[in-house]
């Protein structure tokens, strides 16, 4: 029987157990274990080489696991992946569209792969044109698009025939912050409509607009849930401080065991230490005072990107994953 999603009454849009992928000697998947909610958007976050497209490429059927188990929308993958090509949008990372083919012949030539014929081509060509802004670039060749504008023409061409899955691979890696948030503003008018949408990111930022976030590293899933929660549950104390001589500070902190990262903002530093360090602004304050650093010194809410590091930096030796509950 299938799991059902927490407080939907549904079955997950994904679930994987055990997903594994092996390329020869390098394990890029490693026993990953995923349960996707419908109608959200779920983040993959992770560095390169994390095994963030492999995992996609597995859960849409484009790349058989090597050991493991994936249920995508009712359906066994690989095994039905042709059944559910249907249901299915992906956008990769790179344009795939036609570069010498105009706007509206990019999109008339992918409505007709999906099957849609007629009338209900050329209407739903013209209200994805509308809604991404594309008509006045209909009849331009795609290869003379800006980044932004191409982006909206993949995602268009990707959800022509309404897909209950979206997956997305790296899709705003060249655009503009201005494009990416326009992006992410029909991510979720789309999630509205009841679209899942599986999206692979490198950006801190739009890491933290997920539902749900799975940070992957070297193949493994080493934390996993709501964005707000893994900040607020991070496995480290976060210690913000400020002075004027940075570089001496940061030298004073790095002999010390606790500190387990860190990292410069203009004028001031954030450190994870160690969970169990007792006091650390304490510790910090007396460890700078003892080099003579001036400096203010405060306890602060982690980031996305301190539970990041924490996640991937040191936590590599956990097999399982710092799950945090809705």
């Amino acid at each position: 029987m299938d799991a059902e999603t927490p407080g939907t009454g549904e079955a997950p849009a994904i679930e994987a157990r055990g997903l594994t992928r092996n390329f020869g000697k390098l394990v890029a998947v490693d026993h990953v274990d995923l349960t996707i909610p419908r109608a959200r958007i779920y983040g993959f976050l992770g560095p390169n080489g994390s095994g963030k497209s492999t995992t996609i490429r597995m859960l849409c059927g484009l790349l058989e696991p090597s050991a493991g188990t994936v249920r995508v929308l009712g359906h066994e993958m690989p095994r039905d992946a042709e059944r559910m090509r249907a249901k299915l949008g992906y956008m990769t990372q790179r344009f795939s569209l036609w570069d010498d083919l105009t706007v509206h012949e990019n999109l008339n030539f992918m409505a007709r792969i999906f099957g849609l014929a007629g009338a209900t081509r050329d209407a739903r060509i013209a209200e994805l044109a509308a809604e991404f802004d594309l008509e006045p670039l209909l009849p331009q060749r795609a290869g003379t698009l800006s980044g932004g504008q191409r982006q909206r023409l993949a995602l268009a061409a990707a959800t022509l025939h309404r897909p209950e899955l979206l997956l997305l691979d790296e899709p705003t890696s060249a655009v503009d912050p201005r494009s990416r948030r326009d992006f992410w503003e029909s991510l979720f008018v789309l999630v509205g409509r009841g679209t899942t949408i599986l999206v692979s990111t490198h950006y801190m930022d739009e890491a933290e607009r997920c539902h749900r976030l799975a940070i992957l590293d070297r193949g493994r899933l080493v934390a996993e849930g709501v964005p707000k929660q893994l900040m607020a549950g991070i496995p480290a104390i976060v210690v913000e401080i400020e002075a004027e001589e940075v570089a001496s500070a940061r030298e004073a902190l790095q002999e010390d065991a606790a500190v387990k990262s860190i990292a410069q903002l203009g004028t001031r530093l954030h450190a994870l230490l160690d969970p169990q360090t007792v006091d650390a602004a304490a510790r910090v304050r007396g460890r700078l005072e003892a080099t003579g650093v001036d400096a203010q010194v405060a306890i602060v809410h982690a980031s996305l990107e301190d539970v990041f590091v924490a996640a991937t930096g040191f936590r590599r030796d956990a097999r399982a994953p710092a799950a945090v509950e809705a």
